[in-house]
């Protein structure tokens, strides 16, 4: 097969390059299949035309081989994209899914962030801290000091009634790490 983009790949379009082996084995039997036809009304002797014959199969053996080994490519190949579409459509999919998600869980962590009565400057570090960043991390992020950011996770915590950053991060992940029928029953938002 040519080298393509899978993107591009048409599975149906052979070029020329592939079949020219088998179009060589299958010349090369025909211009001995003449010979042979030409040697015996010449009367060439019998060992001959059968050796030319030998000669002719195999030409014809290898152009029947090289054609089956083309067409199992061809055939492996359309799998390949068949399948490279499907997981590629899967694949979108899941992004479309795990976009909604996380715009819900967002909306979630939003809508608990304003039970608790978060300042703006909260309701960011809080996102930040959620996401992993350090106070040091955070710091930098919002342009302000590292012992500003401790104050307000200090906040944070002390208006959400928990006591640490792995509390936090639990708080919103329970609900996530729950089994899919629990969850449904359980329902968002988080309180």
């Amino acid at each position: 097969m040519n080298h393509r983009n899978f993107d591009t790949l048409d599975t149906t379009d052979v070029g020329w390059r592939d079949w020219t082996p088998t179009a060589i084995f299958a010349a090369i039997a025909l211009l001995i299949g003449f010979d042979i036809l030409a040697d015996y009304r010449s009367g060439t002797n019998v060992g001959h035309v059968l050796t030319e014959a030998l000669v002719m199969a195999l030409a014809v053996a290898g152009a029947a081989v090289l054609w089956q080994q083309l067409r199992t490519a061809q055939r492996q190949a359309e799998k390949l994209t068949v399948d490279l579409v499907a997981a590629r459509n899967d694949a979108e999919r899941f992004r479309e899914e795990a976009r909604d998600a996380l715009r819900g869980l967002g909306e979630a962590i939003d809508a608990q962030f304003t039970r608790w009565g978060l300042t703006a400057a909260e309701r960011d570090v809080g996102l930040l801290l959620l996401k992993g960043l350090s106070h040091k991390e955070v710091a930098t992020a919002r342009s302000t000091s590292e012992t500003t950011i401790r104050q307000q996770a200090l906040a944070i915590y002390r208006k959400s009634g928990l006591r640490n950053r792995s509390d936090l991060s639990a708080f919103f992940l329970e609900d996530l790490l729950l089994p899919v029928g629990e969850r449904c029953r359980r329902s968002l938002p988080l309180t």
